[in-house]
């Protein structure tokens, strides 16, 4: 049997300019990012295992909020989605698969989550 390590934030709130009907475009939306990395494990990890072995968590964090470009406006939440993906594979190739979920939180009319959840296995 495999073993299989995951990083993981989940529910991080960030403002991205997406949208495609006019009261959408022009300013920020409100998502909620759940993104989830498999990163290559090692055989073991010891007490005095080093940092370099693993990943800074606050990567995943970085990719859904300061990795996007001043400005850039993407139409569908599965563009920022892949964007996502592609900046964590960039960082890191250790990481062997990337899954990335959305939620629009200014859909939400009666708490419900609404959005999509893109997987995405390293090139």
């Amino acid at each position: 049997m495999a073993d299989s390590l995951y990083l993981e934030i989940a529910d991080f709130d960030h403002d991205v300019l997406t949208g495609i009907y006019s009261e959408e475009t022009g300013k920020p939306q409100p998502l909620r990012f759940t993104i989830r990395a498999k990163l290559r494990v090692l055989d073991k990890y010891t007490p005095d295992t080093p940092l370099a072995a693993s990943k800074n968590y606050m990567d995943l964090k970085f990719a859904a909020s300061e990795a996007f470009p001043p400005g850039l406006h993407f139409n569908l939440i599965e563009a920022v989605a892949d964007h996502v993906c592609e900046t964590l594979f960039l960082q890191d190739e250790r990481l062997e698969q990337v899954s990335v979920q959305i939620v629009k939180l200014a859909l939400s009319e009666a708490n419900e989550s609404i959005g999509i959840t893109l997987t995405r296995d390293r090139p």
